[in-house]
């Protein structure tokens, strides 16, 4: 049986006072973000990338935006140090964009990445080792002071290093498993590790406070954010930097409320890639904020290539429902979400073209790649009218009267239900031909001649077959349509009112075909539907009228 009695809670809350974040609205600005799916993402995988892989996939990274990317730890690994020199050697790094190692506070460890860094012209050297309760009791055995003494070593040695190789190096300092660590202690290490690095506006500090393991509700680490954020030394010269993991499922709003306390910088991956149950979704937290009208200051204007690479690269799957990159997160299945949208679409295209505020979509999907026909708009048995009707209308330029794209949608579901798939556009446009465009019966009208009458009337003389027997029958009408109508109800004995007439072209061009669209209304009250399409519009309307009669 479950017994959650064993647990209890493992964080540490900060002094109170620290809820000023909670006053702000939204993110207003795009942190600096590191990307550390060459690292952080790579350690997680079943089967880390190759050499060639890494080199791709940073390319990757450098065209959807990143300015700092975490290459490695070029100490723990061959495979590691090896795809650092590659970079630096084939002069693959921009100018603009700087690499970041990963050390932990250990001499000989140091050491060998510095030896990596060997003729790189800009770096960030990560330096970390962990503050938490638990590990100082159970891993490391030490005392808060030897713990600091690490921290600090670490960063002595890492500022020698630099002085002694005259390299352009920025350090960062990460007490690992912060969130397990009191955040007054966290908050002396960090000040003991600044005090070292002495930083200035040149050449600023990053201290990194990692919920390595989350332990707590997002509001929890906001303000141990908070409270680190302003108690920290020469805050002015620091870069206040998160690298949220999401073992409680809220990596992302453990970063989004991080940014409101005070944070500068995130660290994460593309689409939370990371160990147990990963990092930070940067996708999802950067697309956060576009739909909030902030500039995230990356590129996803290309969503589907950038996660059929991701996958390429990295043996991962991008989940059908991961927010914004997701194959069917813009898809709607469901009849009402559907004609919202279709209304929605309508909508800002002919009263505000400018502002996104469609019902169900956060966010335009053109934006990122996608399209209306094939990602939101999908049709299956639960699907409605005004989902057939939009695939119709904008694929095929259809406008069917809205009681026709009534019994349409009816003719879909049963089709889709009946194959337990998805039907896709072409083939919703070809059961709408199959169902309702010059439908084969019992009746057809071969020839008619039309004659004015001084009454304003319309006199039809039409040759028609009913079965296997050809006859004519002259019938007067209020207009062509009437007419015709009126010597098929006589010559057949047909009982039904002609109720809805609708016509339009189907392209814009003095070539171009019309299609009409008739409805009949049967003894019993039920309506039948028919449309044609000619090239004459008096033509295709009788084809409507004749396919409607043999739809009865």
């Amino acid at each position: 049986m479950m017994n959650p009695g064993k647990y209890q809670r493992q964080y540490f809350m900060p002094p109170k006072g620290y809820q000023k974040w909670t006053q702000k609205e939204y993110v207003e600005k795009a942190p600096i973000w590191c990307s550390v799916d060459l690292r952080d993402g790579n350690q997680a995988l079943v089967i880390p990338m190759s050499l060639e892989q890494k080199i791709d996939f940073f390319q990757l990274l450098v065209k959807i935006g990143f300015k700092e990317i975490e290459v490695g730890f070029p100490a723990a690994s061959e495979t590691e140090y090896e795809f650092l020199r590659a970079l630096i050697e084939q002069d693959l790094i921009p100018d603009d964009v700087t690499v970041q190692v990963l050390t932990q506070a250990r001499e000989h460890i140091i050491r060998k990445t510095f030896e990596a860094l060997k003729g790189c012209k800009k770096a960030i050297v990560h330096v970390y080792n962990s503050t938490s309760f638990a590990q100082r009791q159970q891993v490391f055995k030490k005392s808060k002071e030897e713990i600091k003494k690490i921290a600090v070593d670490g960063a002595k040695l890492l500022k020698e290093l630099t002085d002694e190789t005259g390299g352009n190096y920025r350090f960062e300092y990460s007490p690992e498993s912060f969130t397990g660590t009191e955040p007054h202690y966290a908050l002396e290490v960090c000040n003991a590790v600044l005090d070292v690095w002495q930083p200035t506006a040149v050449q600023k500090a990053v201290i990194n406070l990692p919920s390595t393991v989350q332990l707590s509700l997002p509001h929890v680490y906001a303000s141990q954010i908070e409270y680190m954020s302003k108690n920290l030394k020469y805050r002015e010269n620091v870069v206040l930097s998160l690298h949220p993991h999401n073992d409680r499922g809220s990596g992302v709003s453990d970063s989004e409320l991080g940014i409101l306390a005070g944070a500068d910088r995130i660290e994460g991956t593309l689409f939370g890639n990371g160990e147990r149950t990963g990092n930070v979704d940067i996708v999802t937290l950067a697309m956060n904020m576009y739909a909030q009208g902030v500039d995230p200051k990356l590129d996803f204007s290309d969503m589907p290539h950038i996660c059929e690479k991701y996958e390429s690269y990295t043996g991962m799957k991008v989940d059908e429902r991961s927010p914004y990159s997701g194959a069917l997160v813009f898809a709607a299945f469901s009849g009402s979400h559907q004609d919202a949208i279709a209304k929605g679409m309508h909508w800002i295209e002919s009263e505000d073209p400018d502002h996104w505020t469609v019902p169900y979509l956060p966010i335009d999907p053109t934006d990122i790649g996608r399209n209306y026909d094939a990602d939101v708009i999908r049709i299956n048995s639960q699907s409605g009218k005004g989902g057939v009707g939009y695939i119709l209308e904008t694929r095929y330029g259809l406008n069917l009267p809205p009681k026709m794209q009534e019994s349409m949608s009816y003719v879909a579901k049963d089709r889709s239900d009946h194959l337990h798939k998805e039907l896709l556009p072409d083939e919703i446009f070809s059961l709408f031909k199959e169902t309702f465009e010059h439908v084969n019966g019992s009746y057809d009208v071969n020839e008619v001649h039309f004659r004015q009458l001084p009454d304003s009337e319309i006199e039809a003389e039409v040759t028609l077959t009913a079965g296997d027997k050809e006859t004519s029958k002259t019938a007067r009408g209020n207009g062509r349509l009437d007419a015709v109508s009126n010597a098929l109800k006589a010559a057949c004995h047909l009982e039904y009112d002609l109720v809805t007439y609708q016509e339009h072209a189907l392209t814009q061009s003095t070539s171009s075909k019309a299609i009409a669209y008739v409805g009949i209304k049967k003894p019993d009250g039920k309506l039948s539907w028919g449309a044609g399409v000619d090239p004459d519009i008096i033509r295709a309307s009788i084809d409507a009228l004749v396919s409607a009669i043999n739809n009865r």
